[in-house]
């Protein structure tokens, strides 16, 4: 069940090669795989904070901010590969979510039952 692109070089070079007219292929791939690892990197400093007692101190909020930093270049490097503003991508963000969420209130039900498109 796994795709050609995924199983044969040279299909999957000259899937890059279509697509690299539309977005930077190499730069995202760069970022999607950077943000997992961020993100796991991230996700982990608060596993062991939260599941394996370590004590939550300045070092590793220091750390936890710089996981973050490293995150964020990755996010904008995503936004550079395909083009977008991550200002606008804020924006969008801000605007879906007050929509979900008239007066910035969380609702469970809301979240639940989403419109269609609303992503």
């Amino acid at each position: 069940v796994t795709s050609t692109t995924s199983n044969d070089h040279v299909t999957f070079v000259a899937r890059v090669l279509d697509l690299d007219s539309k977005f930077n292929v190499p730069l995202l791939i760069t970022s999607y795989t950077g943000l997992c690892g961020e993100a796991g990197e991230f996700s982990e400093i608060f596993k062991k904070v939260i599941f394996h007692g370590k004590e939550y101190t300045a070092e590793t909020k220091a750390h936890a901010a710089k996981e973050l930093g490293d995150i964020i270049f990755y996010w904008t490097n995503a936004c550079r590969a395909l083009g977008v503003d991550p200002n606008a991508v804020i924006q969008a963000n801000q605007d879906k979510l007050m929509a979900r969420y008239p007066g910035g209130v969380f609702d469970p039900e809301k979240s639940n039952s989403r419109k269609a498109g609303d992503i």
